[in-house]
């Protein structure tokens, strides 16, 4: 049960940063030469290496020490040489708020769960 309210903290964290870097974009649409930012969720991109420890010397794949990575987009370029499509951005923010929202109510679920075990209800 821990484990899953870690997983789903992290998602939390995860789009509440990247909705602060794609408000950035946003901000900053009209400043010439901008460069459009992403945040990559390596946690996520560790899951698809699907690391095993297939000997016990081996070290066990730690999978609460991966972040979150700020890169830049390449996106086209505008007249101004700026790289932040607006309705892309907007498209984005409201999909990572959606995210959050949703992640919220699930750790919310999860708490109510932990209350009741603990309750002994």
């Amino acid at each position: 049960m821990w484990e899953k309210i870690d997983d789903l903290s992290f998602a939390a964290s995860y789009h509440l940063k990247r909705s602060e870097v794609i408000q950035s974009n946003i901000a900053n649409a009209d400043t010439p030469g901008y460069r459009a930012k992403e945040l990559l969720f390596e946690k996520e991109l560790q899951k698809g290496l699907e690391l095993k420890k297939s000997d016990p010397r081996h070290m066990d794949p730690d999978r609460k020490k991966s972040g979150f990575k700020e890169i830049e987009l390449k996106n086209i370029r505008g007249y101004d040489d700026n790289r932040v499509d607006i309705q892309e951005e907007l498209a984005k923010l409201a999909e990572s708020s959606v995210m959050y929202k949703a992640l919220g109510e699930n750790l919310k679920k999860e708490f109510a769960k932990l209350k009741l075990v603990i309750s002994g209800r």
